[in-house]
């Protein structure tokens, strides 16, 4: 018996309808190349956030330290001395979220300010340590890098 025209058109659109349905999801490769891809991106970018959060933390304390080093400016201007008692600072004083812990050494014509990281930031930033800048706004650290990768 040779086959209906009609029944064959039929099961071709059936087959073809099938076939589309498979078309439309993704395949277990497909899925984990996306992953395996989502993974090395996640697995850099981690990383690199955490850096970004150790800089932007150590901005924080050159931030407090160059507050104090002009506010001790200003008490030299006024008083004619970095030490003299009428001087409104209160030591040691802290940057603004905690971060860093800021001791100040003065004589009537000198001071040294030394930021100290707090908590987790000085064991993630153990490379720059303690900032410090002077009265001739001499900046240094206290740890393995450079002043100027930590200033």
């Amino acid at each position: 018996m040779a086959a209906d025209p009609l029944m064959r058109r039929g099961l071709n659109s059936h087959m073809k309808a099938q076939a589309g349905q498979r078309d439309r999801g993704f395949t277990l490769v497909e899925l984990l190349v996306a992953i395996a891809i989502l993974a090395i991106i996640i697995a850099v970018a981690i990383p690199a956030y955490g850096q970004y959060v150790v800089r932007a933390n150590r901005g924080e304390g050159k931030v407090a330290l160059l507050q104090t080093a002009q506010a001790l400016e200003r008490c030299f201007t006024r008083y004619n001395a970095y030490n003299d008692d009428d001087c409104n600072l209160a030591f040691p004083l802290d940057s603004e979220n905690d971060w860093y812990s800021i001791d100040v050494t003065r004589t009537a014509a000198t001071f040294t300010l030394t930021a100290t990281p707090q908590a987790s930031q000085a064991t993630r930033d153990a490379a720059c340590g303690n900032l410090t800048v002077t009265h001739t706004g001499l900046r240094g650290v206290s740890g393995s890098a450079g002043v100027a990768d930590c200033w």
